[in-house]
């Protein structure tokens, strides 16, 4: 969101962030944007949100039995609601601040840009009646793509089900429960949370699923040289890779040790903002597989220092992680299968050794698997021998740099940058007050009449009262023949 905020900023635009005081990453003081702080007892914070990571780690560790996960989907559900159930709370006071609501309202904004994994922009932007976007991929309960277009679990994934658009009968069962799941969690877990927010401080009766696909464009943090290809709607604007930019020159200290690997090249390593470290034995084997390779390593890492570390290995607290994968010498990229780490990846061409961690990382992974271009570990998997294995096949087996390349130049293949394209679509909205004619209206219908149930019901007992009419009269018909002829011969 931050990058999208200081491009509109650089166009001229002014932005107001709000944000509540439980905010560790959206800072109170910027020079690109005002802020409102909403003050809050309960909040995503970090050590709650660390917490509930450590958790869901232990149980990826477990491996792929039925209770592990059995006991993901519940760490899930219940992660989720209070999260959804702290968000409430926080639109409860705004709400409830009446000089706050005034404030918003006097302001006239042009457009409202949210997140929609939570709802407390999209229902902030109803009651201001201002136009929505959306910077999206996931929302509420589910990937964005299944709450807006139509989607047949025949041959689209769920996210974290594992699977790809290609699967077997057993799969696509396996595909369907976790559809259930997900409607499940819609509607009986986190809907409610946000039903209840709108039944108490709206006169109308509003519905949150109805207002989450009112919004006027989703702009979509992936592309389909990412994702695989599915039906989409005309108001989805894809921007997969909008962070991307060409590498810029690396701090001298950095540029040394990355020369200093010569021919053999450079590895870099990072498992996202979330993960300082790992468990002790799962550092331990992976910089004792590190130490044993001739490649340079860049980790970043803030744990404690392992007793297995190479020479060849450099722990930092911080990266220029676009820089480093945009060097020449980066030979291959290790990370946990973030969507901005996997789009950086795809832009600068470097294969993959994925260790996903949690939520949507493991799908991520297995779309660059799939293609080609990476190789996956889970965490049960993951001990000194297997790690080592998985690198040296990405290091030396030439078809992972050769197809994630490929995807690269079908990334950058395109007649506008990804974030111009996202900026274009917001300017859009605001000179138009809206996208209405891009947005389909089929979310206002019932659900028997979006599937067309009331239509084949109907047109059923039609058929069937014409195949009836017509049993009838091929009965009366024989009757009469078989009566006729009866009567003549008597």
């Amino acid at each position: 969101m931050d990058i999208l905020i200081r491009a509109l900023y650089s166009k001229g635009h002014s932005i107001i962030v709000l944000r509540n005081t439980k905010s560790w990453y959206i800072k109170g003081e910027s020079s690109y944007y005002d802020s409102i702080t909403i003050p809050t007892v309960q909040g995503h914070d970090k050590e709650r949100v660390k917490g509930l990571i450590s958790k869901i780690m232990a149980i990826e560790r477990e491996g792929d039995s039925a209770m592990s996960s059995i006991s993901m989907q519940l760490s899930i559900f219940s992660a989720r609601r209070n999260m959804h159930s702290t968000t409430c709370q926080v639109l409860s006071t705004m709400f409830e601040d009446k000089a706050l609501m005034q404030r918003l309202n006097e302001s006239q904004f042009d457009l409202v840009l949210a997140d929609p994994g939570y709802g407390d922009g999209i229902i902030l932007a109803h009651y201001l009646k201002v136009p929505l976007v959306y910077n999206a991929r996931f929302i509420l309960s589910e990937e964005g793509h299944f709450f807006l277009a139509p989607s047949p679990v025949s041959y689209i994934p769920i996210m974290r089900s594992g699977l790809s658009d290609k699967m077997t009968f057993f799969e696509r069962m396996k595909n369907m429960l976790f559809y259930i799941t997900a409607q499940f969690q819609r509607s009986y877990i986190i809907g409610p949370l946000y039903q209840a927010v709108c039944d108490k401080y709206f006169e109308e009766k509003l519905d949150i699923y109805e207002l989450v696909q009112a919004a006027d464009i989703w702009l979509m943090r992936v592309d389909f040289v990412f994702e695989f290809p599915r039906p989409t709607m005309p108001n989805v604007v894809y921007m997969g890779g909008f962070q991307c930019k060409p590498a810029k020159p690396l701090p001298q200290d950095l540029e040394d040790f990355v020369q200093s690997s010569g021919e053999h090249g450079v590895i870099v390593m990072s498992l996202g903002t979330f993960v300082s470290d790992l468990p002790t034995d799962v550092t331990e084997d992976i910089a004792g597989a590190f130490a044993e390779l001739p490649q340079k390593v860049i980790w970043r890492y803030t744990g404690d220092r392992p007793s297995a570390l190479g020479n060849n290995t450099l722990l930092v607290d911080w990266m220029p992680q676009n820089d480093l994968l945009g060097h020449p010498k980066t030979k291959l990229f290790v990370a946990h299968g973030g969507t901005n780490g996997v789009q950086e990846a795809i832009y600068h061409g470097v294969p993959v050794v994925g260790i996903p961690l949690f939520f949507d990382q493991h799908d991520n992974l297995l779309r660059l698997q799939k293609r080609g271009a990476a190789q996956v570990i889970t965490l049960a998997m993951l001990n000194k021998d297997s790690f080592l294995q998985a690198l040296q096949e990405v290091l030396h087996v030439p078809s992972y740099r050769e197809n994630m390349q490929r995807l690269s130049r079908l990334h950058r293949d395109q007649p506008m940058e990804p974030l111009d394209r996202a900026l274009f679509w917001i300017e859009f909205v605001m000179r138009h007050k809206g996208a209405a004619h891009l947005r389909t209206e089929s979310y206002k219908m019932p659900w028997y009449s979006y599937h067309s149930l009331d239509v084949a019901i109907v047109l059923l007992t039609v058929a069937v009262s014409f195949l009836y009419a017509g049993m009838c009269a091929t009965r009366l018909f024989c009757l009469n023949v078989f009566f006729r002829k009866k009567v003549k011969l008597e």
